[in-house]
């Protein structure tokens, strides 16, 4: 590879973005000892401040023209990358210094790794439980009934496997938050990527599930720190991400419970998705 290609190429995916892009752009370059390839991939229609943002920290934007969602988007970004890493985070992250050499580091020690995640903070300092189990029917069911009025709940906790359960150490894990997944380029083509039938969410699930079918592993790093505010996505239209988010849930079991004699549990899941969906969006309003 030519000495100019950067080994790393950083997607993020942005939508109308405001001043933490700015933050997110400056503290991206204290993450990394050596050079990173910038690509702002700009969902809207006003591609302004991300090619502002660009200028200044030497980025480059791919303006979409329509909102093609979240995967889709990265899977445009992630285009032509001749690097052996790609990046695929969202806007509203800041990096501590070094995180990305440590996910680097992590990824020497663990070759097979196809997704390495850092821990995420949330604005408060709390560790988001960004490193989860595959859902089943069973710890799917029983967190998505039970994590608002019991979030201590033993499916909820195998399903995101806090560190109560998993412990704040190196592990693998079923998925890793797609809000910031280092990737080793030739795994994310080898699956082809971030599937575009997922518009937003459960797009990072998908992914972990599919890296592990074909025998790469997903690890989780919290020596490796960035901050994430997790409510601004959601802050302005609330009502819209809930539908997107049980929209997006329903495929993802419809599928991998495809079999034709699991219909009626295909059929439960969805009802039962479909009215939690309702009563979210009522009380968003």
């Amino acid at each position: 590879m030519s000495a100019d290609v950067p080994e790393v190429r950083v997607v993020c995916v942005t939508f109308h973005p405001g001043a933490e892009l700015e933050d997110f752009a400056t503290t991206l370059a204290g993450a990394s000892s050596a050079p990173v390839e910038l690509v702002f991939v700009e969902n809207g229609a006003d591609p302004e401040v991300a090619l502002r943002v660009a200028g200044r920290h030497g980025g480059t934007v791919v303006e979409t023209g329509t909102n093609l969602g979240y995967g889709a988007a990265a899977n445009r970004g992630a285009e032509g990358a001749r690097g052996e890493w790609l990046v695929v985070v969202n806007p509203d992250v800041e990096w501590t210094q070094g995180s990305l050499d440590e996910l680097i580091r992590a990824a020497d020690r663990h070759p097979r790794a196809g997704s390495l995640g850092p821990a995420i903070l949330n604005v408060d300092g709390s560790v988001y439980p960004s490193a989860r189990a595959l859902p089943s029917v069973r710890t799917g069911a029983g967190h998505a009934l039970l994590a608002r009025v019991w979030p201590g709940n033993p499916w909820t906790k195998a399903y995101r496997r806090t560190q109560e359960s998993a412990g704040a150490v190196e592990h693998e894990a079923g998925w890793l938050s797609g809000a910031c997944l280092l990737l080793r380029r030739e795994a994310f083509e080898a699956v082809g990527g971030f599937d575009e039938a997922y518009f937003m969410f459960f797009e990072d699930v998908d992914l972990g599930d599919r890296l592990a079918r074909a025998g790469w592993t997903n690890v989780y790093v919290p020596t490796a720190r960035v901050i994430h505010d997790q409510g601004s996505s959601w802050r302005d239209k609330p009502a819209a991400m809930i539908r997107a988010h049980h929209v997006s849930a329903e495929l993802y079991l419809r599928r991998r419970y495809s079999t034709w004699y699991l219909f009626p549990l295909r059929w439960a899941l969805a009802t039962g998705l479909r009215v939690r969906s309702w009563l979210q969006t009522r009380a968003a309003r």
